[in-house]
Parts: C-alpha cells; sequence; structure tokens
C-alpha cells in the first residue's frame, strides 16, 4: 500500500468538509469576539493559572485575538493550513496549560477545537476556499 495517494473523495465529502471548515472557522470567529469585550478580557486575566505569565491581560487579548483572526481566516479558506495550525496549538494550549488537561471532561471544548484544526491542516482547504482562488489550485491532494 502506498502512502503517496489519497484515495479518492467524491464531492459530497469534499463539500462536507467545506462545510465542516466553514462552520469551526465561524464558531471560532465568535469566541474571538472577546476581544472586543474589555470586561471579560481582565476576568480572564485574573485567572489564578494566569498570573504566572509576565502579562496576563496581553496574553489573554493574544490568545483572544488568534481565536478572532483564525476563525475568520479558516471560514474563507485563506492560508488554511498554517492557519488551522495556528488553532489547533492554541487550543491545545488552553486545554492543557490554561485548562485542567482534562480533555474526556472538563477541556472538552478546547480539545475538539484543536483536533478540528489539525483536521484542517492535514486536508487543507478542500474547496469552497480563497485558497483556490489566489493560488489557481488546490492547495491539498484534493480538488473538486
Amino acid at each position: 500500500m502506498s502512502f503517496n495517494r489519497f484515495p479518492k473523495m467524491n464531492n459530497w465529502q469534499l463539500q462536507g468538509l467545506a462545510i465542516l471548515r466553514i462552520i469551526t472557522g465561524l464558531l471560532m470567529a465568535y469566541h474571538g469576539l472577546e476581544v472586543f469585550d474589555p470586561g471579560k478580557m481582565t476576568e480572564y486575566a485574573k485567572w489564578e493559572v494566569l498570573q504566572t505569565l509576565p502579562s496576563p491581560l496581553l496574553m489573554v487579548y493574544f490568545g483572544k485575538g488568534i481565536e478572532l483572526v483564525t476563525g475568520v481566516l479558516l471560514t474563507i479558506g485563506l492560508l488554511t493550513r498554517t492557519v488551522a495550525l495556528i488553532m489547533a496549538i492554541n487550543m491545545f494550549v488552553i486545554c492543557f496549560r490554561v485548562g485542567t488537561g482534562k480533555f474526556y471532561y472538563e477541556d472538552q471544548h478546547p480539545f475538539l477545537f484543536g483536533l478540528l484544526g489539525l483536521v484542517f491542516f492535514f486536508t487543507g482547504p478542500v474547496c469552497w476556499s480563497l485558497d483556490q482562488v489566489i493560488f489557481k489550485k488546490a492547495r491539498n491532494a484534493y480538488t473538486v
């Protein structure tokens, strides 16, 4: 069995992955919108686990900013693989550094976002993306 060839996916499978990419991006951007709520950001910065950082408030703004930007870019399918990897790393940091690391119970939300980020890192934008329009080709092994 050759690992260099992916099985050919049907259009509905590719479109399904694109729909999941768009929904995931919208949800991530929605969570990132908290960056515009100074009260919420100050509340997050007061968390005990963040007090060990040099500038808790700056780190909170940085993390939420990553959520907003990666969410928007994932939704439109721009620089998908890079953005998906950044999103996954951010979510895993939230799960294992900010959270308790109990991805099977308390920290499922960021862990699942991290896993979805890895899915889009490995598959790319698939279809309906600016990556395909700008770069004139699919940035992955799949095309529609």
